[in-house]
């Protein structure tokens, strides 16, 4: 990231290596204060005309008003108002009404704090962590500087120190540490060399964000050819995120007009050390954002079958800019590379509950996007008091099976984090998230927060299972956990992967997707069917006991009652 300062998208990138600002004085004579202001005097035009209009009378155009406005604020930062109107009238016309001026310092702060704001620093080699100390510091000076602008500026023009202070994060929300890393990159590839690996994140949360888009749409096919042969990516657009996406390591470049999706990954897949990469070939590769001259939406995976690199590719389009298209497309990955092991990728959750009476149980629930496995894990966290001595989420969206030294079936996670509906969370659990959530559109259908729920320890470890069970979303029964007598009657059931829609994609209805998981069984579907049979047959051979869990999701008024009424129905049946 080569450049002082980026506007674009509502997305401010302030990069502290080009240019520091650690006076007020280098704030407000630096080349982001004018395109900051300078934005909002056109944003100011549109949204509110009525104080546009106040001001622009006084001056002959918005670039004039502009000026003013910057030169103002800026002398006011060293002198008192009637110093100012005499050293020069032209600022006269701004203070003609002191109300309104502060008015439009407070639009003008407003304006700002509502921009994503991430600050950057890109070191040349990897440090011994006085570079993390001294980042930090100069992120919290930053923000100190700006709210002492901004108090200084309405302290001067009304005569009088303020008596309330709000510490709100004015400066960045978001922090990211950049290093040059070498990893083995094959020669396909040279192109991606100069992006610089993020080593640490920074994040004020609530970090909240708005996108183009509140839903994903389709599934990714394979393609044929290598979109990322000899793909050359500038510094100064690309950032690159390397996650731990499972047991595998994914190298993820996102374009900065995306970069909320990017800082969502940091609350989602754990991010890899420096030397889990240093010299290393990634699993995975995923370019996300790159402008390949097509308007319409493109999102593929391909298999570089050469290098053993699954490539996951989404083009620079508004349709892509939700963080779904970010997420799936790299469990889409993680699941065609796991069932290539010999592994079976589960679209679920799972649960390690020990209740009060001394029972323990390890639980999946099963289903696709909507059907109740995150809204079950719900359910269970809000019977806490009543049933659970401890619980501890293994995964919210997507694990795996594999078979052990011994021959038997564990589970696995691959996410750190949770993607979920705010709506579908209990409001005393969504408000306690606050101060680690990172929230999208959160005025919207589909409102999202991506908050961590375990460690990469607790999801790589490999646990036994109790119960493996469907999670039927479309069905209103008495009896709302099922368990199934014989193996095929299960597999009927799972590989129909049957729900009704709910919104978090464009689909309506009742739909089906095979065996519920349109991330990677769905493409690779034949062999996928080996898999779950061999699997099934293997947790049959075990006593598992496998079912389905009428969670009723989907029917009218049961979106809290029902997920809740089958979590107590499946803890009395642990109980017994």
């Amino acid at each position: 990231m080569l450049q002082e300062f980026t506007l674009k998208r509502g997305r401010a990138i302030i990069n502290f290596t080009s240019k520091y600002c650690d006076n007020r004085r280098k704030i407000l004579t630096s080349y982001a204060y004018g395109k900051v202001v300078e934005s909002f005097i056109l944003r100011l035009k549109i949204d509110n005309p009525i104080v546009y209009d106040a001001f622009i009378q006084h001056f002959e155009t918005d670039d004039e008003l502009t000026r003013s406005l910057m030169e103002a604020i800026r002398l006011l930062s060293v002198c008192e108002l009637e110093e100012l109107v005499a050293v020069n009238n032209k600022y006269a016309p701004l203070f003609y009404d002191k109300d309104l001026f502060i008015e439009l310092i407070e639009l003008l702060y407003e304006y700002w704090r509502k921009l994503e704001r991430v600050a950057i620093v890109q070191n040349n080699r990897v440090g011994e962590g006085v570079q993390n100390v001294r980042f930090i510091q100069a992120y919290q000076l930053f923000n100190e500087l700006i709210l002492s602008i901004y108090r200084r500026t309405k302290s001067v023009v009304n005569g009088y120190q303020s008596n309330v202070y709000l510490q709100t994060t004015a400066g960045a929300n978001a922090g990211l540490i950049l290093n040059n890393i070498h990893w083995d990159c094959p020669p396909e590839y040279r192109g991606l060399l100069s992006i610089p690996f993020i080593s640490t994140i920074v994040i004020n949360p609530p970090y909240v964000s708005y996108t183009k888009k509140n839903t994903r749409d389709g599934i990714f096919a394979e393609h044929k050819s290598n979109p990322l042969a000899h793909m050359i990516l500038l510094e100064d657009d690309w950032f690159l995120y390397p996650a731990k996406v499972g047991n595998l390591l994914a190298f993820v470049y996102f374009h900065k007009d995306f970069m909320c999706h990017g800082l969502g990954l940091a609350n989602l897949f754990e991010l890899a050390k420096t030397e889990e990469y240093t010299d290393k070939k990634p699993d995975l590769i995923y370019v996300f954002g790159y402008d390949d001259g097509h308007s319409e939406k493109r999102t593929f995976y391909h298999k570089d079958t050469k290098n053993d690199i699954l490539i996951g590719y989404a083009n620079y389009n508004d349709e892509i800019d939700y963080f779904g298209y970010m997420k799936k497309m790299l469990l889409t990955l993680h699941n065609i590379k796991q069932m290539e092991r010999g592994n079976l990728p589960l679209h679920g959750a799972m649960v390690n509950i020990a209740l009060k009476n001394g029972r323990e149980a390890n639980i999946v629930i099963m289903g696709d996007s909507g059907a109740g496995k995150s809204e079950s894990l719900e359910a269970f966290r809000t019977l806490n008091e009543r049933y659970i001595r401890h619980m501890r989420i293994i995964f919210d969206d997507m694990g795996y099976l594999s078979f052990d030294e011994d021959g038997r079936i564990k589970a696995y996670g691959t996410e750190i984090g949770a993607f979920v509906r705010t709506d579908d969370l209990d409001p005393t659990y969504a408000f306690a998230q606050l101060n680690r959530g990172i929230y999208t559109n959160p005025d919207k259908v589909n409102a999202r927060v991506t908050i961590p729920v375990s460690t990469y320890e607790v999801i790589s470890k490999g646990y036994n299972i109790d119960y493996f069970l469907y999670a039927n979303n479309y069905e209103e029964v008495e009896q709302k956990i099922q368990l199934f007598a014989s193996q095929e009657e299960a597999i009927e059931i799972f590989e129909a992967g049957a729900r009704r829609a709910k919104g978090t994609t464009t689909e309506t209805g009742l739909v089906t997707s095979y065996f519920a998981n349109p991330f990677g069984p769905v493409q690779e579907r034949k062999l996928a069917e080996g898999l779950v049979r061999k699997y099934f047959a293997g947790l049959f051979a075990e006593g598992v006991k496998v079912g389905q869990m009428h969670t009723a999701l989907a029917i009218e008024g049961m979106a809290k009652e029902g997920p809740r009424a089958a979590a107590e129905e499946l803890f009395s049946m642990i109980n017994e």
